[in-house]
C-alpha cells in the first residue's frame, strides 16, 4: 500500500489550494469572472480527481479482476538479471512488402449479390425434410443443444451486490485535518481547539450530529447519512458528496456551500452568511433556510429542473416555475 493514501492525499492537496483561490475569489470578486470560473473549475477538477483515485487507486497496484495465466508470464520473464535487452524481432517476409490487390468494398458487394434479384437464393443450402422438425418426429423427440457457458472462476462474472463494510469509528487530528469516520447513532461530537490551517473530513457517519468549534479551513461530509453538522467560521468551504439527509448549520461566516451527488439536504445560514454561494450539482430536495428578523426561519428549495433553449449563439438555460 502506498503511504499517504492517494485519496486523501489529494483531498489535503485540494484543502490546501483553496487558500490560494480564495485569494483569487475575494481580489477578482467585482472585477474579471474569468478567474473567479478558473479558481472554482481547478477545485471542481480535484473533487473529481480525489473520487476518481478513490474508485481506481484506492492503496495502491489494482490487480486483473478476469486473472491470467501465471506460468506463462513465468516463462516470458525467466532470463539473466544481467541480461542486454532483448533482440530485435526479425524482419517481415518479403512478401509483406509486396503490393496487395485492392480489396473490394464490402457495400460493393452487397448491392452486387442484391442486384441479382431472384437469382440470389441459388446460393442458400437445400433442407431436405428429414432435417425439418416439423415434419420429421425424431426430431422432435431429442432434448435440445446446451448453450456453452462461460468457464468463470467462481466468484467472477456474478451480480451479487457487495455488502457495504463498516470500520471502526475513528475520531482524532491527523496533521492538519480532523477525522471522523465511521460513527453511528452519535448524538454529539464536537471539534474543539481547532485553528484556522485545519481542515475537518466526515466519512460514512450515520444518524450523527457534529459540532465544529472555532475557525477552520474547511469541511467535507462524504458518503454520510442522516447527519448534521454545526459549525462555526469557515475559511473556504463545506461540501457534502454522496450524502442522504444531511443537514448544515452555520453559525458564523461561510463563503461557500458546495453540494454534489446528494438526495435531502438543508442549509441553515447564519445573518453572517447571506451572502453564501450554494453550488449544487447532481442533487435532489436541497433548501436553504433564510434567517428573518423575528428569528424565525424562511425556507426555500433550491430548483432541480431547468429549461434550454438555442439562442442563435449558445444554450439559454433558465429555472422552470414549480409554481
Amino acid at each position: 500500500a502506498i503511504s499517504p493514501a492517494p485519496a486523501p492525499y489529494v483531498k489535503e492537496m485540494n484543502d490546501a489550494c483553496q487558500f490560494y483561490t480564495n485569494r483569487v475569489l475575494v481580489d477578482y470578486k467585482d472585477k474579471d469572472k474569468t478567474h473567479i470560473d478558473w479558481a472554482r473549475s481547478w477545485l471542481s477538477v480535484l473533487v473529481e480527481l480525489q473520487g476518481f483515485v478513490k474508485a481506481h487507486h484506492l492503496t495502491g497496484l489494482v490487480w486483473n479482476p478476469m486473472g491470467g495465466d501465471a506460468t506463462a508470464l513465468a516463462k516470458g520473464g525467466s532470463g539473466g538479471a544481467g541480461g542486454g535487452p532483448p533482440p530485435p524481432p526479425p524482419p517481415p517476409p518479403a512478401a509483406f512488402f509486396a503490393e496487395s490487390a485492392p480489396t473490394e468494398d464490402p457495400r460493393a458487394a452487397l448491392f452486387r449479390d442484391i442486384n441479382k434479384g431472384e437469382n440470389i437464393s441459388k446460393g442458400l443450402k437445400k433442407v431436405s425434410a428429414e432435417q425439418m422438425t416439423h415434419k420429421n418426429p425424431t426430431l422432435r423427440g431429442q432434448a435440445p443443444v446446451p448453450t456453452k457457458t462461460s468457464a468463470t472462476g467462481p466468484g467472477f462474472g456474478s451480480n451479487r451486490p457487495s455488502q457495504e463494510v463498516m470500520k471502526p469509528p475513528r475520531f482524532e487530528l491527523e496533521g492538519k485535518k480532523w477525522c471522523l469516520d465511521y460513527q453511528v447513532n452519535q448524538p454529539q461530537l464536537v471539534v474543539e481547539d481547532t485553528q484556522m490551517n485545519q481542515s475537518v473530513s466526515i466519512y460514512k457517519c450515520v444518524n450523527t450530529v457534529i459540532i465544529v468549534r472555532g475557525k477552520i479551513n474547511s469541511i467535507s461530509v462524504d458518503s454520510c447519512k442522516k447527519t448534521s453538522i454545526v459549525f462555526d467560521d469557515i475559511v473556504s468551504v463545506v461540501e457534502f458528496i454522496n450524502c442522504q439527509s444531511v443537514k448544515a448549520q452555520s453559525m458564523g461566516k461561510v463563503p461557500t456551500i458546495a453540494i454534489d451527488k446528494t438526495d435531502g439536504a438543508h442549509v441553515y445560514l447564519s445573518p453572517k452568511s447571506l451572502d453564501a454561494e450554494v453550488v449544487t450539482s447532481k442533487s435532489s430536495e436541497v433548501n436553504v433556510s433564510i434567517p428573518k428578523a423575528d428569528g424565525d426561519f424562511l425556507e426555500i428549495p433550491v430548483p432541480e429542473q431547468y429549461k434550454s433553449k438555442w439562442n442563435g449563439k449558445s444554450l439559454s438555460t433558465v429555472v422552470v416555475d414549480q409554481a
